[in-house]
């Protein structure tokens, strides 16, 4: 009994000398990179951290994006997801869903700026993953959505990725049937649109 006691205390100084959440990077998106209509495998998210493998980078990837989901909803789950994990690095890839339901701009921004927040007051840094919307939402609201990822960036001094899909969306071989979603052969290119800032991320570390 003496001994299992000294061995469970060694065990409680080991995982007392490991900080919670250490080297992990956390991306909250949508279905863009929950890998709508595939394979979590397939997805760019999953990419990602086989990238960072391969080159020795000694990070952990955590998938919290879920499908359909708004910058609200991002925001209502991103203190669980801040308290659970501890992340050194959030990647903000929302604002999608709030743009094809015509939500307004200004909220989402106020959305995408709280998110940033809360992550930095956790200590985490974060990088924006920016969408665009079609043009037949009209110009002032397009220009408007796209610039409240621009002011989240400059108020806050984070990254921003103005648009995740730049090499895709406008090829409909690597579009889905609904034109919204990529197809497992795009992820790969959403991978390397991302790959430069995340990995200036990286580097710094």
């Amino acid at each position: 009994m003496n001994l299992l006691k000294k061995c469970l205390a060694i065990c409680s100084l080991c995982l007392m000398a490991l900080p919670a959440g250490a080297q992990s990077i956390l991306v909250v998106g949508d279905s863009i990179s929950a890998a709508f209509g595939l394979g979590i495998e397939e997805g760019w998210v999953n990419l990602l951290q086989e990238r960072i493998d391969v080159e020795n980078y000694p990070h952990e990837v955590i998938n919290a994006s879920v499908s359909g989901d708004t910058t609200a909803g991002g925001l209502a789950r991103l203190p669980r997801l801040l308290e659970r994990h501890q992340p050194e690095l959030v990647i903000v890839e929302l604002g999608g869903n709030d743009g094809l339901r015509a939500l307004s701009p200004d909220n989402m921004q106020q959305n995408l700026s709280a998110m940033v927040e809360q992550s930095q007051e956790a200590g985490a840094d974060v990088i924006l993953l920016g969408m665009r919307i079609p043009p037949n939402y009209g110009l002032r609201y397009t220009q408007a959505f796209e610039q409240a990822f621009i002011e989240v960036s400059e108020e806050h001094g984070v990254p921003l990725l103005p648009f995740l899909l730049e090499n895709v969306a406008e090829d409909p071989a690597l579009m889905q049937s609904d034109r919204i979603h990529p197809t497992a052969q795009a992820q790969p290119i959403l991978l390397d649109t991302a790959w430069p800032v995340i990995r200036a991320w990286l580097d710094e570390q």
